[in-house]
């Protein structure tokens, strides 16, 4: 049977009440929701329907009628077509205060419960900032191009970037020297991706330089040519980049230049309020909070939560690298920090030795499973901190001698899963949500990253 395309409307005239979660306007039309790219609340716009649901309609907004108070003009000239941010035409202000009334609606519809108080919301940079992430490549024949970037609203397609405003300026600047680069490849039809990160250090062990060190990871489903290696080598060594190369899964990472390289990022004594910083080392593709101002503020935000007192026990799960274990442990606290991936936990034992830590103690455990067998689950804890993926943490909380833990730290990455484990814990569990509140991980884009603090009744 032939498959007829979808019949979308013509274009049309919306009003807009809301923001939604993923940063689109919400207007009703004809009784039916239709969330519009571009829009704000207060505006009326002139839409043209991008998608026909049951329930809702999606569209794009294309002009302006009456605008908002709150509206600015986007800093970059991609604004509207890349999906990496979109929030640019919402002002910085406005922004905090959207993503902290999503939030909210989360707690109180999915969780049923609302915090003693509410926190101001934590702030860094809001430009320059992302030092972690992904670009995707597509060589497109037609064209004779190679589009490298982020991928559009429309994820089937990659923008065809000239900059990027949000990502550190080390790697902005530098993408369209990475299409010329990947057009200039003879293996240019199997780069899917490039991974980015970046980190305090130095290049082949020399001096740090302001701005650190840039890594960059090709991934590559076939053997490179060595002409394109060649090619590789001398674009890391003109634009001072480390090239890293990627033929297969995560483990099959090799530099290309320089063969060694100093990734870490430092934080400071007076950023873990201790008398000496520390430092974690890490590895290309490994996870890092992606803004390290932000990081340094959710680190000492969190410990101050947590309030450990002398002769006190921590327990942080989903640890990765040490991120918060290593601060605590270097405030004099006996911790344990416990995490999936091996390959994080060996490092982060790696980072405790290296930075002199014996109090801080790792293991590998997948947190989403049966914990019953774990030697670590059977030591009394005072304290609890949790940075769990997306996911949230409902597996191991309904595992843990919560009795014994007067109180939690529960920073995350997803409002909902947020909102549903603290209605297990208040409602479950026995305790009151003290406080939560937003940090703005992520400028310019949806995503809300909060913290919120439980003590046991």
């Amino acid at each position: 049977m032939a498959r007829h395309r979808q019949r979308l409307d013509p274009d049309f005239e919306i009003a807009i009440d809301d923001l939604s979660h993923d940063g689109r306007g919400v207007g009703r039309r004809e009784g039916k929701a239709v969330f519009v790219s571009g829009a704000l609340p207060g505006e009326r716009v002139r839409a043209r329907q991008t998608a026909k649901n049951r329930h809702f309609d999606e569209a794009v907004a294309f002009e302006v009628i009456e605008a908002s108070p709150d509206r600015v003009a986007p800093r970059c000239a991609h604004f509207g077509t890349c999906g990496g941010c979109a929030l640019q035409h919402l002002d910085e202000a406005k922004q905090i205060e959207a993503k902290a009334r999503v939030l909210a609606e989360n707690l109180a519809r999915i969780g049923h419960v609302e915090p003693r108080e509410w926190f101001a919301p934590i702030r860094d940079a809001q430009w320059g900032y992302r030092r972690k992430g992904r670009l995707s490549v597509r060589w497109v024949e037609k064209k004779g191009k190679a589009l490298v970037g982020f991928r559009e609203q429309d994820p089937r397609f990659v923008a065809d970037l000239s900059e990027c405003h949000t990502v550190i300026p080390a790697l902005g600047r530098r993408i369209p020297a990475l299409s010329a680069l990947v057009e200039s490849l003879d293996g240019r039809r199997t780069i899917p991706q490039i991974e980015f990160i970046a980190g305090d250090g130095a290049l082949d062990g020399g001096t740090p330089r302001e701005g650190g060190v840039l890594a960059l990871v090709f991934r590559h489903l076939e053997p490179l040519s060595d002409g394109d290696r060649e090619r590789l080598l001398a674009f890391a060594r003109r634009e001072a980049v480390a090239v890293f190369l990627q033929p297969g899964g995560i483990d099959s990472v090799v530099p290309l230049w320089p063969e060694q390289v100093d990734l870490h990022f430092d934080l400071g004594a007076a950023d873990i309020g201790a008398d000496v910083g520390v430092r974690l080392q890490f590895r290309p593709l490994d996870f890092i909070q992606v803004n390290a101002g932000l990081n340094r503020q959710m680190i000492a935000r969190a410990i101050d939560l947590l309030q450990p007192a002398p002769g006190d026990r921590v327990l942080d799960l989903f640890c990765g690298l040490g991120n918060f274990t290593l601060p605590i442990a270097r405030r004099g606290f006996e911790v344990v920090g416990v995490e999936g991936d091996a390959g994080l936990v060996a490092r982060a034992r790696q980072n405790a030795e290296a930075n002199g830590l014996p109090n801080a103690r790792f293991f590998a455990a997948d947190l989403t499973k049966d914990l019953a067998g774990e030697p670590w689950l059977r030591d009394g804890f005072d304290r609890l901190l949790l940075d769990p993926p997306r996911a949230g943490a409902a597996e191991v909380l309904a595992q843990l001698p919560l009795k014994a833990i007067p109180r939690i730290v529960y920073v995350s990455c997803h409002p909902g899963s947020l909102a549903r484990d603290a209605g297990f814990l208040v409602k479950e569990r026995g305790y009151t949500l003290l406080g939560a509140g937003v940090m703005d991980m992520f400028p310019h884009t949806a995503h809300v990253e909060s913290i919120a603090v439980f003590e046991r009744r």
